[in-house]
């Protein structure tokens, strides 16, 4: 059956609210059984998922600069965005974490415009600002930016901000990279098995922290397997033939939904400094979503 540009893109918009619940999964499997224990069992399960679903790429339609950038990329994502969660204090340190990373939208958008051809008024910079904006107001609990606590965040634990920024380049970088050179390959399998061998490295060398065997930390392996799985690989589909904008638009909206799922499941302790934060992530994404609309038609 073929798959409409449009219908990609759907699908391609079904992985932000999976990748809503991530930040929750990734904490409470880092907790429960230990970074490298739980997400070399959580991607074990995962590469079985997506093999089932998507099965192996064709290895030789990949360029060499694709696996060494693409790739490199997916992975370097797989492992920050892990560590950054993995290192935070507490739950709601975990969000502020999480919120950081969730600049991946935003240069998603402005790597499209700059490297891959993507049109877009000039005002779309407006809502970039916007969101970066909002992601300041959350690190500093407060409207008019009081950068002297928001360094006071970063300085209680450097590296897992700074892990959680380069996850989100690294994947604004991937989305792009898979658009212009995978070749219309679906690389899902491939990376999961990538993550599978790194994760279990990390988890048999004793690189990281591990915690006994217990149900709850099995539970939510195999549950984020699944999840994780499905959004990495719809995603993936989405920007090889939906549109990019489109998607990376709607993807601002997971910050909501993370925020809603952290709270019942991390026990995060959200302010009001930060939901507002948070939406005015989301109002930036409006705006992007109005400067590029009008510049790229679909043909389905």
């Amino acid at each position: 059956m073929k798959i409409s540009t449009n219908q990609a893109t759907m699908i391609g918009c079904i992985s932000p609210i999976f990748w809503g619940l991530s930040v929750s999964l990734v904490r409470t499997l880092s907790e429960t059984l230990g970074v490298g224990k739980g997400l070399a069992i959580n991607y074990l399960i995962a590469l079985v998922f997506v093999f089932l679903l998507f099965g192996i790429p064709n290895l030789k339609a990949m360029p060499l600069k694709y696996y060494i950038c693409g790739l490199g990329c997916a992975i370097g994502t797989s492992m920050t965005f892990a560590f950054s969660l993995g290192l935070a204090k507490d739950g709601t340190q975990t969000m502020e974490v999480g919120m950081i990373n969730y600049l991946w939208p935003t240069l998603t958008i402005l790597f499209a415009v700059l490297f891959n051809g993507q049109k877009a008024k000039w005002w779309v910079g407006i809502g970039m600002l916007l969101a970066i904006y909002g992601i300041f107001v959350v690190l500093s609990g407060n409207l008019l930016i009081d950068f002297k606590a928001m360094w006071s965040h970063i300085k209680s634990n450097p590296i897992s901000y700074f892990l959680a920024l380069w996850a989100a380049i690294f994947w604004a970088a991937y989305s792009n990279f898979t658009r212009a050179w995978a070749k219309g390959q679906n690389p899902t399998t491939l990376i999961f098995a990538l993550d599978t061998i790194f994760f279990n490295a990390i988890w048999l060398l004793d690189l990281a922290p591990s915690y006994p065997w217990n149900t709850k930390g099995v539970l939510f392996a195999v549950g984020s397997a699944l999840i994780m799985g499905s959004a990495y690989g719809m995603w993936t589909f989405g920007v090889q033939k939906g549109r990019i904008e489109i998607m990376s638009i709607m993807s601002y909206f997971t910050p909501v939904l993370s925020c809603i799922f952290a709270s019942l499941l991390i026990g995060a302790k959200l302010t009001h400094e930060f939901w507002v934060g948070v939406s005015i992530v989301v109002l930036g994404s409006f705006i992007c979503w109005a400067a590029t609309r009008e510049k790229t038609r679909s043909s389905n």
